[in-house]
């Protein structure tokens, strides 16, 4: 019994801590993240495939396809990592994905839609 608890505090704070620690990431409802990518010097990265992207798309948001990870790196490689990057995706689960690796990659500020483009 001690040794489940054990085992079960320890994953709770190897898990749980991970998505308090970071500071880097937000998530946004639609509503905010429309008001903030109407700024001029924004990062809008549409992390669907081309496929999806042509079939509608945020006005202004480039196509960096997160299930090409070659092409998706050096791509995102491009970006200002000082500048806030919004990423978005179908429904919320690549863009996060995409996220964690923007956060890992050095970017500072990384803003994700909550529910992608389906809720937007």
């Amino acid at each position: 019994m001690k040794l489940i608890l054990i085992l079960m505090s320890f994953l709770s704070s190897l898990f749980g801590s991970n998505a308090q620690k970071n500071d880097t990431i937000k998530i946004l409802d639609p509503s905010a993240f429309k008001t903030a990518i109407h700024s001029k010097d924004v990062q809008l990265v549409d992390v669907r495939t081309p496929n999806e992207f042509n079939g509608g798309h945020i006005e202004n948001a480039v196509n960096i396809d997160f299930f090409n990870q070659s092409d998706f790196i050096s791509a995102v490689k491009k970006l200002d990592k000082e500048k806030p990057v919004y990423v978005y995706c179908r429904s919320g689960n690549r863009s996060q994905k995409a996220a964690h690796q923007l956060d890992s990659l050095g970017f500072k500020k990384i803003f994700d839609l909550k529910g992608g483009y389906l809720n937007w």
